[in-house]
């Protein structure tokens, strides 16, 4: 990289769109590169199938989210537009372009993946592909256990068209009446309480590695007489629609948050229809029909070669066939923790000094542990908790309850507005607050993604403070297939700063100095903004300067222009930003000093680490903040030094780890495209992620 310097820098408007890559398109590269795993023969095959399960999933996020915000943008006249310069009409029809050719590989990707495992013995059969023996029992599979809950909804003069589901299959039928030889429309909706992999009777000589099965929705097409007895079938076909999810909250018509939340995940249900995907064979009166009926014009319709929602696929995991998926991998102990005994000895360990946990490659326990201790140890006074995404059976919520039963004065704030975890963190709330747990829901207005959780204790030398910050949810299941960064301290400025926060997210405080903690809407962007300019300053004096930045997204234009800035000055800067990134790298005399990457592998890469070089004196800041607008000025977020040398070495070496990753990584490139790295002759490999795993194991 060069060195350019603001003295002989060509002189760029910082204000140009062309210096930023859109958000949304940048959201769909991301998806190419989930697709791209799918692709890749390297990854065993259930992994592939995982890939793209979870490439469908994210595609379903971003009609339901983004598109359908610029569609409602474009409906109200809304022409403002983002630091890149496309207005919501541009970017919808530059969203939909790349989506369709997205489509035409997701279909490849998929007729090759059931090519090949069929030849390993897991078949997703046709129903012309079963022998009589195995069609006559999914037939009686059908008429015992589907037919009963299927309720076919016919549309005519006298029965309205019915409510669609959002992306539920349904099957568009069209029949018959023999004696008058009129036509008439029906909708069949796939119900969601039945596997959509319907299990197949082995053949004989079938091992029992070999799996068979349908989907529902073809057994049912095959079936349609014992539906519709006395009519003749003319044709059938599935469709899917996507409905508008991102619901703006009426906090202002409701008594309480919690009722403006449960009055918006109601109205989920009905939202706009954002895409209708069918199948290609459908014909051209079935799909006017269909847009009619749900108010949609033909740049939304998306046709797919492919099964309809191969989210579906996710069941194979669930497969005995260890030899088509990576191998499993086990979470370690942190050895600081692996020899507590007793509930009070974590508290002894986190004195002798803090403790950083990388998940998954360190097991989540501890951190479950850490709250079952304080509702068990009797010099615990009180536990304070955030929950932006609990999961299921969550043993973070069941430690709290046990604390508060033990007599503790427990407070958690459940963040309700955690968007598509509504109903579940309404549950948890409800469940906490029967259990006597001091419930707030957050503010109407900012979402409180901080992840921390408090415990004062009573010890001889007075009250002292235990403090766990992470950069992830208090998930027990996430945390085995995301990566995050944890840290247990007692420091006691820390501890303070974990007491002011908690003040002002459960009272009314207006506290900024916090000691240690950088605290969104607060002082994070402006103390950041002067921690660029710092390492800005050591490059002017002709000092090493370097920005590491390891993320999820990078998008907010303000920050992005202080990298430009940087770049410029000299200074040195990585950003390793999983999905999304707004900065276009290597522009001669910009961001030729700029170098871009993002990993997917088989863990999702969610961490954030900040580091500033600082003339050799490195700080570094683990959080909850994404560099987005949305994280940095309408969200309560954390982030939190670490000072410990050792444990600073090691966040150094973690960077170093990710940033040589040439397996699983791909470079920015200044257009906006993504180039996948891989070993140069005689290079050494390097899987950033098989790396942390090793560690962990041979620690």
């Amino acid at each position: 990289m060069s060195n350019t310097t603001s003295e002989n820098a060509q002189q760029y408007d910082l204000d140009d769109p062309a210096l930023f890559i859109n958000r949304e398109l940048s959201l769909l590269e991301f998806n190419r590169r989930v697709l791209d795993e799918a692709q890749d023969e390297k990854n065993p095959l259930l992994e592939r199938a995982k890939f793209l399960a979870i490439f469908s999933s994210n595609m379903d996020e971003l009609f339901m989210i983004r598109v359908a915000g610029l569609k409602q943008q474009v409906t109200v006249g809304i022409t403002k537009t983002p630091a890149d310069g496309l207005t919501p009409k541009e970017q919808l029809l530059a969203i939909r372009k790349k989506v369709r050719t997205n489509l035409v590989d997701m279909y490849n990707c998929f007729q090759e993946l059931r090519q090949k495992l069929n030849e390993t013995g897991i078949h997703l059969h046709s129903y012309e592909e079963l022998t009589k023996v195995q069609k006559q029992t999914v037939d009686d599979y059908f008429k015992n256990d589907v037919f009963p809950i299927l309720t076919p909804l016919a549309s005519d003069l006298g029965r309205p068209f019915p409510h669609i589901s959002n992306l539920i299959i349904n099957l568009a039928v069209s029949v018959r009446d023999p004696e008058t030889g009129a036509e008439s429309f029906a909708r069949l909706k796939l119900p969601g309480t039945l596997p959509r992999l319907v299990p197949i009777k082995p053949r004989q000589g079938d091992s029992h590695r070999t799996y068979r099965f349908i989907w529902l929705e073809d057994l049912i097409a095959n079936n349609l007489d014992n539906l519709f007895p006395g009519f003749e079938i003319i044709e059938v076909h599935h469709f899917r629609i996507t409905r508008n999810a991102d619901m703006e909250i009426e906090a202002d018509e409701a008594s309480d948050l919690m009722d403006a939340i449960e009055a918006t995940v109601r109205r989920r249900h009905y939202g706009f229809v954002v895409r209708l995907t069918v199948t290609a064979t459908m014909p051209e009166h079935t799909r006017q029909l269909l847009c009619r009926n749900f108010n949609v014009g033909p740049e939304d319709i998306y046709e797919s070669e492919a099964t309809l929602g191969l989210s579906g696929l996710m069941a194979l995991m669930k497969l005995d066939r260890p030899d088509l998926k990576d191998k499993p991998h086990q979470s370690a102990i942190h050895p600081r923790l692996s020899k507590i005994q007793h509930p009070q000895d974590i508290f002894n360990v986190i004195r002798d000094g803090d403790i950083l946990l990388h998940h998954p490659y360190d097991s989540f326990v501890p951190v479950a542990d850490f709250l079952k201790s304080a509702a068990r140890d009797p010099d615990v006074l009180a536990v304070k908790q955030t929950l932006y995404r609990a999961g299921q059976n969550s043993p973070v919520v069941d430690a709290l309850m046990e604390a508060r039963e033990n007599g503790k004065q427990v407070t958690a704030l459940v963040e309700l507005k955690a968007r598509f975890d509504e109903e579940s963190n309404i549950g948890w709330a409800k469940t906490l607050e029967r259990a006597g747990v001091h419930v707030l829901y957050g503010f109407r207005s900012l979402k409180t993604h901080t992840k921390i959780c408090l415990i004062i204790r009573r010890e001889p030398e007075g009250i002292r403070r235990y403090v766990h910050l992470s950069t992830g949810n208090y998930n027990a299941m996430t945390a085995k297939i995301y990566t995050d960064m944890g840290l247990f301290t007692c420091n006691p400025d820390i501890g303070s700063d974990a007491s002011d926060l908690f003040n002002a997210l459960t009272g009314y405080s207006k506290k900024e100095d916090y000691k240690k903690f950088l605290v969104a809407p607060l002082s994070l962007r402006k103390r950041f903004i002067a921690l660029i300019e710092r390492e800005i300053a050591w490059a002017r004096e002709g000092k090493p300067a370097k920005l590491i930045f390891k993320m999820n997204a990078l998008i907010d234009s303000k920050f992005i222009k202080q990298i430009y800035k940087a770049s410029q000055a000299g200074v040195t800067v990585e950003v390793i930003a999983r999905s999304i990134c707004g900065l276009r790298p290597g522009i001669p005399e910009l961001s030729d000093n700029v170098r871009v990457i993002s990993i997917v592998g088989r863990f999702l890469e969610h961490t954030r680490i900040y580091y500033f070089h600082n003339g050799g004196d490195p700080e570094i800041y683990l959080g909850s903040a994404d560099i987005m607008s949305r994280n940095l000025d309408r969200r309560i977020e954390t982030l939190f030094p670490i000072e410990d040398p050792i444990l600073k070495e090691e966040l150094i070496t973690a960077l170093n780890i990710s940033w040589a990753d040439n397996i699983h990584a791909r470079q920015l490139r200044a257009d906006g495209s993504y180039i996948r790295l891989s070993p140069k002759d005689g290079e050494e490999i390097r899987d950033s992620q098989q790396e942390f795993m090793d560690i962990v194991k041979n620690r």
